[in-house]
This record gives C-alpha cells, structure tokens and sequence, in this order.
C-alpha cells in the first residue's frame, strides 16, 4: 500500500466523529478514541533482507523481542555490540567526506537554498495534534503543529536558542497543498510567565473529548539565561516534566488556545532515573503518551532519561558490551571499563504509568531501554505500534547525536530503532544496529559536533536534519541544523521510511528522489468536519 506516494495529495480517510468517544468520568480530560487502543497505521514493507553478519567485527546480540509485563523489571539494552554493527554496515572505502552508509538508512541530501519556515523565530523540535494512537488530527478543517521556537531577532545565536525556547504552534487548511502553502505561525502555546519553569522543551500534544488539549512538555529552568545568551553560563537547569490543560478553537480565520493549567508531574527520582544532584548534564525530558491495545484503560509515557547514580560512579557490565560466547570480536569488560571511558555514557528510555484519568498523577516503571556505555542520549522518544502478520509490533524509535557515542562506537545524527512484542519488551535493534535513518555522513572519520569545529574532509550534510519525528505510515519529519555551513531552524523535507520485521529503508520513490515537501505533517483522522467552525 503506497499511502503515501503522492505527498501533493493528501489522504483522504475519513472517519466520523462519533467513532471516538470514549467512556471515562473525567469529562475534561476522556480522550477523542475508539473504545481500545489501536495499532499505528502501518508503514509500507522495506524491499530489502536484515543486513547479513560482516567478517571482522562481532555478531550483534541476541534479542528475542519476548514481551514482559510494563511493571516488570526487565530493562532491555542496545549493547555495544549491536552499535558495533552500525560500522559494520558501513563501508569503509570511500573516498574522504563521501556517505560511507547504506543507502537504505541514508537521508537524501537537503539543498542549500532551503526556504524559511518563518522569518520571527527558529523552528525545531516538531510534533502534532495527535489521540493516543499517534494518529494526525485535523480539528475542524485545520491542520495543527506544535514546534520548540525561539526569536530570530533578539540578539542571541541559533545555538542559544535552547535555553530561550518556547513551545509554538503553526496551523494551516486540511486541504492546503504542502508543496505551496505555508504554515501559519499562531504565537506562543503559552501566555508568557505561566508555565512551569522559564523555558519550554519538548512533548506531545493530545486532542481531548469536549475541545480540550493535554500538553505534555519539559519544563526547564535556566538559571543564568542572559549569561548563556552572551556566550558564558554553565549552572546545570532544572527539569520537570508538565502538562497543560487547555481550550482548542478554530474558525474561519484559523486556531486558537487558551485556558492552560499547568500541573507538575514528574521529576526525576535518583533510583531509576538520574538527577541534577547526580550529575549536572543529566537527561530528563520529551514526555511522549500513548495508550497500549494490550492493556486498555491504562496510558503510559516515554521519556529520555540517564541511569540513576552520580556521574562516572557507573561501571560497564558483560550485559552492556552483549557479545555472544567465545565471539573473537569482542571486547573484554575490564579494559573498556579502564581505557575507555565508556562508563560516562548511561542514556536510557524511561516508562511512566498514569494513576488517573486526568492524567495529572503518575508513577515510575523501570526503563525500557538502557544504552549504558553506548550513548548519552536517546531523545524524543516514541512507541509506534503496527500490526504485522497477525501480531501487534511495537516499535520504539528515538533520536541521537554523533557526538554523544562512547568510545568505541560510532554513528550518525539521526533516528534509532527498536522492535519488540511489547512496550516492554526484548527489544531488538532495527536493522541488527538500531540506525533506521541518519544524515550523510563518512563514519571513517571522527565524531563532530554541529555546535563546533568540524573536519573540513567531512560530509557537509552531516548535521543537515535532527529531532525526528514518525508519523503514520512512515513519514519522518525533523528540522534543518546545518547544511553544508548554512544553519537551519526551519523544517527539513518528509522523508518515508518502509519498515516491517525488525528492517527499516528509506523510500526514494517518495516526493522527488526521496524528499517530499517541506513541512509535510499530513493528518490522517479528521475531528469536527471539515470546514466545520463554531
């Protein structure tokens, strides 16, 4: 099925409002759904084989993608020999600052003329109006996004825009073409000093029964916000994750939001998830909701997080490295937890369960999945869910940078992947490394950072796209960082990526050579009619 093949045409699948009322008590806060959670729509199937073993490295672990409950304490791990597969698919010939990855995972390169999304404010970070099966809403004829913004005029560098960023929306026609069409920029989610904390980062945003919305984001404090914009600072923020109730309303003229309250609803414990105390560059942030076909009437979160326990106090395990027995190829423990410093890398994917039907109480499960001595990071969580052959498969797709690899591994900015039978669950890394779509990028040569100095030999389109975020049937969107040299902060082109059985491939037969319209965030479900404005 090439849903998606034409992406000037938008889909038209149309389903009634009645079909999404859902029984709860809380009027407020009952989610627009179909009695149970359902399976994503599904993506097309990648016409390609799991990529075979490569001579002269090791053999990924074994992952039997066995499904345990969402309390239990199982906690999967994208081993260093699984990352380890990423340069084994890598082709080590290439010429200096040539592509060294498989098409198939590879991201077409962005053209240097790429437009701007807006002329006010940096865009990046990006989701949508969505329920709890992630599917896109279109509310009253009006498509809506929700994107991390920060003012382009007020005086501070595109790197300074983290610890100015505010949640923004953008809103355009259902019917808009997205080839010519921009999106309307609707100012601030919230009205100024009303959130919690002085700086809004990343979450997810959800249609609720009677045209309310949930916002879940992080909330981060900077301490030293004006320090930081002239190029000094380094007190660690505070970070919480929030939500907001709110009002949603559309008319002829476009969307509108008002009426947010705020509510705290987690910060990070220092048992299962790693505090400031313990480590100033701790990761605690990108709340992501969803509801479980296999465990209806609950909703659970992901979220980015570190192991518990103080920086560096961390020590690489036999489970970690996950090298099969008497595996040639393998590295011994003790040496990378005394020449590697690989310890310092302790990312991991947290599992938060709600305690209400408001969702304003919550409490932690253990985390899904570590990368203990592989990475740093594992942002912008998501678990899609597709059915394939009979059987619900759950996909946990992430984003990672380059630079924030341990010793010993090596990889590009872009989208990670993991499947299993459960949200909980053995997960196998996609692709048997877990890359499912990366910039351009020669992996023979160092790591580099966009924010710093990087080989000249390199790739230019290294950094040319991050934070991605999977939509249905395997549209992938993310914001341009630095192309070639010119810095970004408006959306990158749809790309579309196949995926079925643990194998991701990008569709080049998608938009022109594999690059769709800029901005491309088709709605798939339609709520209030269209054209419908009260």
């Amino acid at each position: 099925m090439k849903s998606h093949s034409n992406p000037n045409r938008p889909r038209r699948r149309l389903r009634s409002a009645a079909a999404f009322a859902a029984a709860a008590s809380v009027a407020a806060t009952v989610l627009i759904a179909s009695p149970a959670a359902q399976a994503n729509l599904p993506a097309d199937k990648p016409a390609t084989t799991m990529p075979a073993p490569t001579p002269g490295f090791p053999l990924p672990t074994v992952h039997t993608q066995e499904a345990f409950d969402p309390a239990a304490n199982f906690t999967s791990k994208w081993t260093r020999a699984d990352a380890k597969q990423i340069m084994a698919q890598s082709n080590p010939n290439v010429a200096p600052g040539v592509n060294s990855m498989s098409p198939n995972v590879t991201m077409p390169e962005i053209p240097k003329d790429f437009p701007a999304m807006n002329d006010d404010v940096w865009v990046w970070d990006t989701w949508s109006l969505t329920d709890q099966n992630a599917n896109q809403i279109s509310y009253k004829g009006w498509d809506v996004i929700f994107s991390l913004v920060a003012d382009r005029h007020a005086g501070y560098g595109f790197d300074q825009r983290h610890w100015n960023a505010r949640i923004g929306y953008f809103f355009r026609k259902t019917n808009a073409d997205p080839a010519k069409d921009k999106w309307n920029y609707g100012g601030h989610l919230f009205l100024d000093n009303t959130s919690i904390g002085n700086t809004e980062w990343s979450g997810s945003t959800r249609l609720m029964q009677g045209d309310h919305v949930n916002v879940f984001y992080t909330a981060t404090t900077f301490y030293d916000r004006a320090e930081r914009n002239a190029g000094g600072g380094g007190i660690a923020p505070d970070a919480v994750i929030a939500k907001a109730l709110g009002n949603i309303h559309a008319d002829k003229n476009g969307v509108t939001f008002d009426g947010f309250q705020h509510t705290k609803l987690l910060e990070p414990d220092g048992k299962l998830y790693q505090t400031k105390a313990q480590n100033a560059g701790f990761a605690f942030r990108d709340p992501y909701t969803f509801e479980d076909p296999a465990h209806p009437g609950q909703t659970f979160m992901v979220f980015e997080g570190n192991t518990a326990g103080d920086r560096g106090a961390y020590k690489c395990t036999d489970a970690d490295l996950g090298y099969r027995p008497g595996d040639p190829h393998a590295e011994n423990t003790n040496t990378v937890n005394t020449t590697t410093g690989s310890w310092f890398q302790t990312a991991s994917v947290g599992l938060a369960v709600a305690d209400n039907k408001d969702l304003t109480q919550w409490h932690f499960l253990p985390p899904i999945l570590s990368a203990n001595c592989v990475n740093d990071q594992t942002e912008r969580p998501q678990i899609f869910i597709q059915n394939e052959n009979g059987q619900n498969k759950y996909y946990l797709f992430t984003i990672s940078h380059q630079f924030t690899y341990a010793d010993g591994m090596r990889g590009p900015d872009g989208v990670y992947g993991f499947v299993g039978n459960g949200v909980r669950s053995d997960f196998q890394p996609v692709n048997n490394s877990g890359l499912a779509l990366g910039s351009p990028t020669d992996l023979n040569l160092p790591a580099n950072n966009p924010s710093g100095n990087q080989s000249a030999q390199q790739n230019g389109r290294q950094f040319q796209a991050y934070s991605h975020y999977v939509q249905p049937g395997g549209l992938v969107q993310s914001f341009i960082d630095n192309v070639d040299g010119v810095r970004g902060g408006s959306l990158s082109p749809t790309v579309k990526i196949n995926f079925a059985g643990g194998i991701t491939q990008v569709d080049r037969s998608f938009g022109k050579n594999g690059l769709g319209p800029f901005g491309y965030l088709p709605t798939n479900v339609r709520v209030g009619g269209e054209g419908l404005y009260k």
